[in-house]
């Protein structure tokens, strides 16, 4: 997270275009020099995009730069290694003011690196470790190569990962004769076998879930729900029953999915006064209310029900425990809620701030009844450990942590304990809800399986610095290369995953439902468009290539192309890129729904529902799969007949009039005179 205050988004895009250019917060934020409002930023660091009238050709100052990037960092690590930068920061005699600023305040060295960092120096950073001395106000920082050996990353499969998938909490196994005798795992022959009773794992009948565990979505996508805004989040209620999806312009879209194949458009309700995006939203247990926040420190509550059309109810998580607000809330905004969740009796919700607090409210008696601050930096993700009970809670924060608290327990307001393992910032947390085993993703590219037993005493961990253990990698900005991995050598996780990516944004992790899939798996979104499906040992069950499902599928739009995030620098030539921020999988049958960052460079953002079809050769239902729809499920004819003629156009048709790219994530480091010959072919 980084500071910041965008303005609203009808003036955010007016200023966009009457400057002929694409605006973005960094921009604003890094003059303003303003730390009190946090901000997930999004920024661009290599120049403007223009409105859309010719991305084909970039200035020559932003060719230049970028240029004079690459002659830098071209073998940055034979240039940079070793070197040493020390300076000092010199504070003005006590009482003495600017004539113009007023009272002249402390800059940390850290906050000094992170804004040199943005114009052009961030290579000196990469594997920068900072200290700031707060008796004389010197600040040192210095670059070291990092080089661990491959076999340093863990092993997979991983063996206690094995244990698991063998225990009878995540799923059953196959049985021996099954494999023995290669016996046909088809659904079909599995539903024959119960029928008939034969059944060689023990019990008399097989159980339902035991089939369905198997059944993994397909990556074609059934239908593809398009909004003019990125996607931040999107879930299923726990009954299946509704789903909403987070856009960027402030409004959360609600639809009927009681039958999870054929969804109805609900209900939208906005957020009246929100910053930058929708952070997060949760759904209470009844489905009667759904929470949602910003960058601000406001949670609404609004009612699910479509007939009331009322404004959101305010609760200010400002607040300190025991007090109750007398001024009015919209004001200001003092930090942001990054998280929040419901308790699983609906009467509590819990956030995760900018403040690296974390806050428990009380929605009945609209207080706070819990506040930590124990966190040593942004609290990006909370949950309650057990659907039952609402003592158990975890915190994830950019400090690598994750704490573990236990309200019953709570006099000296400290954590029960910790999980420690990751190297850089948690980007989310999830719970099975058994009070046992937790999930973490992180920006050190790597998710987490943690078990309750294994946590951390917090003895042991008041003598361990977690700053030791950290590069301070910026994930918004820069791909992770295999080398800043290393081992944490407190790491007391129970098994690591990798091979998703973690970038630009925090993106998500769950484990999957024990109805549709036995509990058998865990899944993610990825910077590189798709959604990941580990087995409990780390190995790769399947995934699901959003990108690829959603390629072309709707035309290039001049009025959105101002907040395009991704193009080729060289030749600004826009990229059809794909962020998957969230998944969700249905509680009841083998659905998934894919939430993203998704479009021509990123600019806006798409639903994309998948289900298990058993691979057919063709669709033989009705409508067709693959069709895009608005957001409140009108079917789009104009993005259909886009995507028909490019899919012509790339079978040897005519040339459309607008000739579109998609790079995929393999592709994307290599040298573009090569992708220009491959064009020109």
């Amino acid at each position: 997270m980084s500071s910041g205050s965008p303005p609203a988004g009808d003036q955010r895009e007016s200023s966009s275009r009457e400057s002929g250019t694409a605006w973005h917060p960094a921009r604003e934020w890094l003059d303003q020099g303003n730390e009190d409002d946090e901000q997930d930023l999004d920024y661009e660091p290599w120049g403007d995009m223009g409105d859309g009238i010719d991305e084909d050709i970039m200035s020559e100052q932003a060719e230049a730069e970028y240029q004079a990037y690459l002659d830098f960092t071209g073998d940055s690590d034979e240039r940079l290694r070793n070197i040493d930068i020390e300076f000092t920061l010199d504070d003005d005699p006590e009482g003495e003011e600017d004539q113009e600023e007023g009272p002249v305040q402390r800059v940390s060295a850290a906050r000094i690196v992170n804004v040199m960092s943005y114009h052009g120096l961030r290579p000196f950073f990469r594997h920068s470790r900072i200290s700031d001395d707060v008796d004389d106000g010197s600040g040192h920082f210095g670059y070291a190569s990092r080089r661990p050996r491959r076999e340093q990353f863990p092993k997979v499969p991983n063996e206690a990962g094995r244990e698991l998938m063998g225990s009878g909490d995540f799923g059953s196994n196959s049985h021996y004769v099954d494999e023995l005798k290669k016996r046909n795992k088809a659904l079909a022959t599995r539903l024959m076998w119960r029928e008939l009773g034969i059944d060689v794992n023990g019990p008399r009948t097989r159980a339902t879930q035991s089939i369905s565990q198997d059944l993994i979505p397909r990556s074609v996508a059934d239908k593809i729900i398009h909004y003019d805004s990125r996607c931040y989040s999107g879930q299923f209620s726990d009954d299946g029953n509704f789903f909403y999806s987070c856009a960027q312009n402030f409004k959360v879209r609600l639809y009927d999915t009681s039958n999870p194949h054929e969804w109805k458009y609900y209900k939208t309700v906005e957020y009246p006064f929100g910053q930058w995006t929708i952070t997060d939203c949760t759904l209470s247990p009844d489905n009667r209310f759904l929470a949602y926040t910003s960058i601000r420190n406001l949670v609404c509550l609004a009612p699910t029900d479509p007939a009331v059309q009322s404004d959101p109810t305010i609760l200010n998580l400002s607040v300190p425990p025991g007090e109750r607000s007398e001024e009015e809330p919209y004001g200001g905004s003092h930090f942001a809620i990054w998280s929040v969740r419901f308790s699983g009796d609906g009467r509590e919700i819990v956030a995760g701030t900018s403040q690296k607090t974390v806050i428990v409210y009380d929605i009945e008696t609209r207080q706070s009844v819990l506040r930590v601050d124990n966190h040593e930096d942004d609290v990006n993700a909370v949950c309650f450990g057990d659907n039952s009970s609402p003592h158990i809670l975890y915190s994830g924060s950019d400090d690598t942590t994750i704490r573990v608290w236990d309200r019953r327990s709570m006099g000296d307001s400290r954590e029960a304990g910790v999980f420690m393992g990751h190297t850089e910032g948690l980007t989310y947390v999830d719970s099975k809800g058994d009070g046992r085993y937790v999930l973490s993703n992180s920006k050190d590219q790597t998710m987490k399986l943690w078990d309750l037993r294994k946590m951390m005493t917090t003895a042991k961990f008041d003598t361990i610095d977690v700053n030791n253990y950290t590069t301070g990698f910026d994930y918004r900005f820069e791909t992770y290369p295999d080398d800043y991995y290393e081992p944490h050598p407190h790491d007391c996780s129970v098994v690591t995953f990798r091979g998703h990516r973690i970038l630009k944004t925090l993106i998500r992790c769950h484990f999957s439902p024990p109805g549709s899939t036995n509990s058998r798996y865990v899944y993610t979104g990825s910077d590189d468009g798709k959604v990941y499906v580990y087995n409990l040992d780390a190995t790769l069950a399947g995934t699901i290539d959003v990108g690829m499902a959603t390629f072309n599928s709707r035309p290039r739009e001049p009025d959105l192309l101002m907040n395009a995030y991704d193009f080729r620098p060289r030749s600004g030539e826009l990229l059809w890129r794909t962020c998957v921020r969230d998944a969700s999988w249905h509680p009841s049958a083998p659905v998934l729904a894919a939430t993203s960052w998704n479009g021509w460079g990123l600019s806006t953002g798409t639903c994309t529902l998948h289900s298990w079809n058993d691979c057919p050769t063709e669709d033989e239902g009705n409508p067709p799969v693959g069709l895009s729809y608005g957001a409140r499920l009108e079917e789009e004819p104009d993005f259909n007949d886009y995507r028909q003629t490019m899919q012509a156009f790339q079978r040897g048709g005519p040339l459309p009039r607008m000739r579109h790219r998609y790079i995929s994530p393999d592709e994307e480091d290599e040298d573009e005179d090569e992708n220009e010959d491959e064009e020109s072919e």
